[in-house]
């Protein structure tokens, strides 16, 4: 089969459950898979590069069947080769690829041509995009509340506070109404101005971030995502608006439309001593109403 020529179209980031599209491409896989490629979708695959949110779960309908997707992630094609999810050596939107979302199946595939209906899992989407805006919410919740924990002018984040989570943050996990983010404070967080001390009241540190958070919650605001176009490479931008003023962030994932959602959000922090520095674990959970 021919591999794809043109980017996988996504209507995921405008809250799109489901959708219809044409099969480009099946790339057989070991055990019985295949990553079937359509020309559109509305399943989010997870990404290779920053794998914050988990893949979509949900099945591609067919005229006689249903096809579980068991996977979705990013492939890229480039030179005549396809490559798939951990295989991929660059990043989304990088010159000279193709990039694609592989919906990963058991069994016997669709054929090239063929119409397929895409039907996302809602529920589970729905919890992922409660806990992606609840970690965005956070990571700005935390660098106010570390605002006065810097000696030196840092990189501001999009509340004007210096971007702590941006400088230190190491691993960042969705998941079902809430994440797990860790961030590293070590020599280079600290010749940027960081002073560690501010974690030795943690407690207070905490209660700052959980304040700003109920605030937030409590006024509510609408939240979107802004792209230039349909196509899986195009920059999308997470919108939202706080009472200090709309907040923009480069962001890939799904999201809730308002923060009216929430009857609650907070974060838990945990320092742990490491080699070579400290780790700091933020854990945020998201209360729907």
């Amino acid at each position: 089969m021919a591999l794809p020529q043109h980017d996988t179209l996504v209507s995921y980031p405008d809250g799109a459950i489901g959708s219809t599209g044409t099969v480009v491409h099946v790339e057989p896989l070991v055990d019985g898979r295949s990553a079937v490629i359509l020309d559109r979708t509305a399943l989010h695959p997870v990404d290779t590069a920053w794998p914050d949110q988990p893949a979509d779960r949900g099945e591609l309908r067919l005229a006689d069947r249903a096809l579980p997707v068991v996977d979705a992630v990013m492939g890229g094609v480039h030179d005549g080769t396809l490559l798939l999810g951990r295989d991929l050596p660059v990043r989304t939107g990088t010159e000279g690829w193709v990039f694609v979302v592989a919906h990963v199946i058991e069994g016997e595939p669709p054929a090239e041509g063929e119409v397929v209906e895409v039907v996302v899992d809602a529920e589970l989407r729905g919890a992922l995009c409660a806990g992606h805006t609840a970690c965005h919410l956070a990571s700005l919740a935390l660098d106010g509340a570390l605002a006065d924990a810097w000696t030196k002018d840092a990189p501001r984040d999009a509340l004007g506070h210096p971007a702590f989570d941006q400088l230190a943050i190491v691993t960042s996990r969705i998941h079902e109404h809430g994440s797990i983010d860790t961030y590293r404070i070590g020599k280079s967080l600290r010749r940027k101005g960081f002073a560690p001390a501010a974690l030795d009241a943690l407690a207070a540190v905490e209660e700052r971030a959980n304040a700003a958070l109920a605030t937030w919650v409590a006024a509510g605001g609408a939240v979107r995502i802004e792209r230039d176009d349909e196509a899986i490479t195009a920059r999308r931008t997470w919108v939202c608006a706080l009472p200090e003023g709309e907040v923009r962030i480069p962001c890939g994932g799904t999201h809730v439309d308002d923060l009216a959602v929430f009857a609650s959000l907070k974060v838990a922090l945990e320092r742990r001593e490491v080699e070579g520095g400290l780790e700091l674990v933020m854990t945020t959970t998201a209360t729907m109403r």
